[in-house]
């Protein structure tokens, strides 16, 4: 068991950490801006090689940062039905289509053009394909945007990106491996079929769902609810699907009053844990490797941010939505994160200078991108 002088310094650091937060969300809200861009500099400011360090609990911070992404993409799910969602993955595959075209292809460019080896320039194709889920969740909220015409279309982009994950993230770890072919095939298809497998669930059996889950007690909904989004979170993980895509579809399945019900009692956790989540982000960049990256990185950052308001802009105009709300989807589609370190955390053994180079793009649009959903009302 750990001494009591290393449970008074772990709760003193946690306290501390959580307090300063809670102090940059006053500022943030005092001003009327998003407080996502001043967790993610707080980290940045406080971790290795920042200005004043702190030897905060990394396991702990790590894992209730995890837990952040879960419960914001599983209240996010909780806003739309399950016909909903069907309805715009059947009508949103062109602009999944044009989504990769547009934004994969920059990275993969860049690693070419620095010469990278050419796993590393597709791993670096992928963090500049995917939109963080974690930081657009928030944003949405943030801005109360979620009744809003264009947001059905910014989701089903999310999920069209999430689900293409469940594919290239098997497929790029068997080749660094140096799998044969039959290992990548029953990687890759173990991967899909699981995804497949939650997405039906919770189209078909959502109602069944909800009614199993809907109790008098709050104890009971908040233990049910909050524990079927980490096991099924874990179980699509394991099986090399995101389980961001898995929390998301467990709030699609939850319907009527069991969503209200959830949404109440996990709300107050939600806003914890995703404060947790991007100052735990900011942490793990180590500052003194950016300066010599930044001008690539803010380069490549502002294609990406152009070719993300395009995509967000088609996916919005095939939707129907006028054009204001095309301007919104784009811009709240800005933000990369969460997502995209973990592709780059893929190759860092094969490219070292990619994980430093996606660092770097990464905090510029994770700043960008709120402020950009922020300036375009």
């Amino acid at each position: 068991m750990p001494s009591q002088a290393a449970g008074s310094e772990f709760f003193i650091e946690l306290g501390a950490a959580t307090a300063g937060l809670a102090v940059l969300a006053r500022l943030a809200n005092r001003v009327g801006f998003s407080a996502i861009p001043l967790y993610l500099l707080a980290g940045l400011a406080f971790g290795n090689g920042g200005i004043a360090p702190l030897p905060v609990s990394e396991a702990f911070i790590h894992v209730g940062a995890e837990i952040g992404v879960l419960l914001l993409l599983f209240m996010l799910g909780l806003e739309y039905t399950a016909q909903e969602l069907k309805h715009n993955l059947r009508f949103g595959i062109v602009a999944g289509a044009l989504d990769f075209a547009l934004n994969f292809t920059p990275g993969f460019v860049m690693g070419m053009i620095l010469k990278w080896h050419p796993l590393a320039a597709v791993l670096l194709g992928g963090v500049t394909w995917i939109s963080s889920s974690g930081v657009i969740a928030k944003v949405l909220s943030e801005l109360k945007r979620m009744a809003n015409p264009e947001t059905p279309s910014i989701l089903s982009i999310l999920v069209l990106e999430d689900l293409a994950m469940a594919a290239y993230l098997p497929l790029v770890a068997v080749l660094l491996i140096g799998g044969s072919t039959l290992k990548i095939a029953v990687s890759v298809s173990i991967a899909i079929g699981a995804a497949l497998l939650i997405l039906v669930i919770a189209l078909r059996y959502g109602k069944q769902l909800s009614a199993w889950a809907l109790h008098e007690s709050d104890e009971v909904i908040l233990l049910t609810t909050f524990g079927a989004v980490l096991l099924v979170a874990g179980v699509a993980e394991r099986l090399q699907v995101s389980a961001a895509i898995g929390a998301f579809l467990v709030g699609i399945a939850f319907s009527g009053p069991i969503a209200e019900r959830a949404h109440h009692l996990l709300a107050p956790l939600r806003d914890l844990f995703a404060a947790i989540f991007f100052f735990f982000f900011g942490l793990q960049i180590d500052p003194s490797k950016l300066p010599v990256l930044l001008p690539l990185a803010f380069l490549l950052g502002a294609i990406t941010a152009l070719t993300k308001i395009l995509t967000g802009y088609f996916a919005a105009a095939q939707a129907g939505v006028a054009g204001r709300g095309r301007l919104r989807a784009g811009a709240t589609l800005v933000a990369r994160g969460e997502f995209s370190m973990v592709i780059a955390a893929l190759g860092a053994t094969l490219q070292p200078e990619l994980g430093s180079f996606a660092a770097a793009y990464v905090l510029f649009l994770a700043v960008v991108g709120p402020v950009l959903a922020r300036l375009v009302k």
